[in-house]
């Protein structure tokens, strides 16, 4: 037998603790976040300091420490909690003989790998172009690289330089253009969905707390092809981050559109964030945000707050919201069991899933008004329009036209006035 699995790095983990009560949070994070980039953390060091040394991050001593640690524990890579300045990763890098990966190269790696559509792929290279521009210096190659006076002056290293700049700078620009392209097309697919009365809820969280899974078991419950719409699911860190967008067809008449968004992490790189804003355009348009949590994590309410500051970042406020703790088949609590606007569930149980679509068709249907309506055998487009946008109770053709009793948002109520009866 031959085994075709790629073997794991072995990588040693580490950070500077600044006085931060999140600090362990954040390191078992990183650990998490190493796995998920296919590597073994086979260790991890930290240090408190009142402040980050300029130059090497770590004290010397520190570095020395985790040297010999690293290479007693056969490493090849110092994965770092934080970003570091190019300077500062390139003196560690000397001073250990391993490669050195901070925080946002880590992060970035993760979503290269995992990105699917066109518009993915953009966004993630579009941030890791940004990274590497102010990380560009001379010594990565081979030429001259005298520095000084005018551009006669100049050596071939910083000509190179230049170029390279000049290059990348070119690239994010294509990438840019090209990523205004493919977000115009999802606008318009978007506006599409906003043209509907019907309400959009958005599924939003940390990374890896359940929002596919929970999407999923919506659409197995609701959906006669709910099996053939179900979205990838895995048990790892950014899974998945391509936006999916399903229409849940409940059994009372009520429908709602469910988008699956992209996971959020403490500490996400500015450029992702900034790239993924086209991605994350169905949490800025929903009429209401379930944030799923991972009830039988430790750190359940950092994630909580990490997304809220997220969310706060891409300019989502004022939209309600659902608090829905997720796992509960996991602690010894039980479950499923609403308080006020949070539930504990289990995405995984029928029972569960069914009481998060009552809690959603509370929130999003308490404004609809339920009106009786006589419409004329002619008006076929309107009738279509309610079976599309309303919830259609109760349908009789008689002589005189259709009767029929449906519950109408209330953008809607004013066009069928004049059929009241």
């Amino acid at each position: 037998m031959i085994d075709n699995q790629p073997k794991k790095i072995k990588a040693y983990i580490a950070g500077v603790n600044l006085n931060d009560p999140n600090f362990d949070y954040y390191m078992t994070e990183l650990a998490n976040l190493t796995e998920a980039n296919n590597m073994e953390v086979v260790g991890q060091s930290y240090q408190n300091a009142e402040s980050i040394v300029a130059g090497t991050y770590f004290g010397l001593g520190k570095i020395n420490e985790i040297k010999a640690m690293a290479h007693g524990l056969k490493a090849k890579v110092l994965v770092l909690n934080d970003e570091l300045t190019p300077v500062q990763i390139r003196n560690l890098e000397k001073l250990t003989k391993l490669r050195v990966i901070d925080r946002t190269e880590l992060i970035l790696e993760i979503f290269a790998s995992r990105a699917r559509t066109k518009q993915a792929k953009l966004q993630v290279q579009l941030a890791r172009l940004q990274y590497e521009l102010p990380r560009l210096h001379p010594s990565e190659n081979n030429l001259d690289q005298q520095r000084g006076g005018g551009y006669s002056n100049r050596g071939a290293g910083e000509s190179k330089l230049e170029l390279n700049r000049r290059t990348i700078g070119k690239q994010i620009s294509a990438i840019k253009k090209e990523l205004k392209a493919v977000a115009s097309q999802e606008e318009i697919k978007s506006a599409r969905r906003n043209q509907s009365r019907i309400p959009k809820v958005a599924l939003v969280g940390y990374t890896n707390a359940g929002k596919s899974t929970t999407m999923n078991g919506l659409l197995k419950e609701f959906s006669a092809e709910g099996t053939n719409k179900e979205v990838f699911v895995k048990n790892m860190l950014f899974a998945t981050l391509d936006t999916s967008v399903r229409r849940i067809d409940l059994k009372d008449n009520f429908s709602f559109i469910l988008s699956d968004t992209v996971g959020f992490i403490s500490k996400l790189p500015h450029n992702l964030v900034e790239s993924f804003k086209a991605t994350l355009q169905e949490t800025k348009d929903a009429d209401l945000l379930i944030n799923v949590v991972d009830a039988s994590d430790p750190n359940m309410v950092q994630m909580i707050r990490t997304t809220q500051n997220v969310l706060d970042e891409i300019g989502v406020k004022g939209i309600p919201m659902i608090t829905a703790y997720n796992k509960a088949d996991k602690t010894d609590r039980n479950y499923p069991q609403i308080e006020g606007d949070d539930i504990l569930y289990s995405a995984i149980d029928p029972k569960s899933i069914k009481m998060l679509a009552d809690l959603i068709t509370k929130r999003v249907f308490s404004n609809y008004e339920e009106f009786s309506l006589l419409l004329p055998l002619s008006a076929g487009k309107e009738l279509a329009y309610l079976h599309e946008n309303a919830q259609v109770l109760s349908e009789d053709y008689e002589d005189d036209g259709v009767h029929l009793k449906a519950n109408i948002a209330p953008d809607d109520q004013g066009r069928f006035k004049q059929y009241l009866v």
